[in-house]
């Protein structure tokens, strides 16, 4: 316990100081028409998550009560029942959460924020599913494998071995995610060089075509080590965005590079997961444990139910790694009006609530608040000012 403690606490850690980010009114910057579009526009994104939390346990207790007898007919070891019973569990979860995500495609067209286009959105999560459904597999497979192996601690090395294999699918992530990119425009790659010499850091900067299923616009951080891709959708390219607020964006991306945020994720990953594997030995102990393939779908829902509860502390985390990206961004911009006009504009073109319900808050914002950003650009420009003197 001494030892997650103070690994907690070393992760924890950013370089932003200590701000009052609350308080901000959002009317100060915004319509109250856009702001109740936003809000409505919310409340449907938040109803059909619960609803697809809802299908995802009801469909998890129904493969709890029916899987176990399968698992006795199938007549295979006990490593590739597992997997027989693993990959119905990933198809079924996937199947399941397949008519959510066309919904929310939808919700996004009603309000404008991108077309409907299923067949693209479908072929950019299909591109995805193979690494997802091999990584599950593989967990699966060395979990039962340990199980058998040692049957009392089996969730220490099974743990250990599922964050290996998390570590190993972000690093090669790096070079998956930025397949199909392209080059950026000559005067935006001088740009990206500018801020990746005031950042230290030098990965490649790209652009991603997202614009046939949608109209959001978004960049990320993906891999670490010589892995590590920065990816601007090129949404974010279509005239929206000022050349400026488009160079706030790629500055906040390679700050997440030079903070090394995937390495931390992935520590936190752990820090996660030892109890959510020492909680399915738990409650799978009296079945047998995972040495019994039959007890694979309950402790799926085990696992579920643990990331569920855990999504409060995890984004919390992710909101200060955000931070700090951001407060990176502005002390190598130094450009707070194009960081003020960046986080204006994310609000018609994202509908994200400036300051949403405090439980959406918890369970379901992963990044500040756009409140919580316009404060930080105004204590950025207030400590500006302070230094510059009278």
């Amino acid at each position: 316990m001494a030892g997650w403690i103070v690994a907690a606490v070393f992760l924890w850690r950013t370089s932003v100081p200590k701000l009052q980010l609350d308080g901000l009114d959002p009317h100060r910057y915004f319509s109250a028409e856009l702001l109740a579009r936003a809000h409505h526009y919310g409340n449907g994104e938040r109803v059909l998550w619960l609803l697809g939390r809802l299908a995802t346990f009801a469909t998890l207790g129904v493969l709890v009560w029916r899987l176990p007898r399968l698992a006795r007919v199938i007549g295979l070891g006990r490593v590739s029942t597992a997997i027989v019973l693993g990959m119905v569990v990933v198809t079924s979860l996937w199947f399941v959460g397949l008519p959510f995500s066309i919904a929310e495609l939808w919700w996004q067209h009603r309000y404008g924020l991108g077309p409907f286009g299923v067949g693209s959105w479908f072929a950019s999560q299909w591109a995805l599913l193979p690494a997802r459904a091999i990584f599950a597999l593989a967990a699966i497979s060395l979990v039962v494998a340990l199980a058998v192996r040692f049957p009392r601690r089996w969730w220490l090395p099974a743990a250990t071995a599922v964050v290996a294999l998390a570590t190993l699918l972000a690093f090669a992530s790096g070079w998956l995610a930025s397949a199909g990119t392209y080059r950026l425009p000559a005067d935006l790659r001088a740009d990206a060089a500018r801020i990746e010499t005031a950042e230290h850091v030098h990965p490649p900067v790209r652009a991603l075509k997202v614009s046939s299923w949608t109209n959001e616009p978004n960049a990320f951080t993906v891999g670490f080590g010589p892995s590590t891709h920065v990816v601007v959708w090129n949404t974010m390219l279509d005239g929206r965005f000022t050349r400026a607020e488009v160079d706030v964006v790629m500055a906040h991306e390679l700050g997440h590079a030079r903070s090394r945020h995937v390495l931390k994720d992935i520590g936190w990953y752990a820090l996660v997961m030892f109890p959510i594997a020492l909680g399915v030995a738990f409650v799978t102990r009296r079945r047998g444990g995972l040495r019994n393939p039959a007890n694979l779908p309950l402790a799926i829902l085990v696992v579920t139910a643990l990331q569920l509860a855990s999504l409060p502390l995890l984004n919390a985390v992710s909101r200060r790694y955000e931070a700090e990206a951001d407060w990176r961004s502005l002390v190598a911009t130094k450009d707070t009006t194009a960081a003020r006009g960046l986080f204006v504009q994310f609000v018609p073109t994202t509908l994200e609530e400036p300051d949403p319900p405090g439980w959406d808050y918890v369970f379901l914002e992963n990044h500040p608040t756009i409140a919580q950003r316009l404060a930080m650009v105004a204590a950025f420009r207030s400590a500006q000012a302070s230094r510059a003197g009278p």
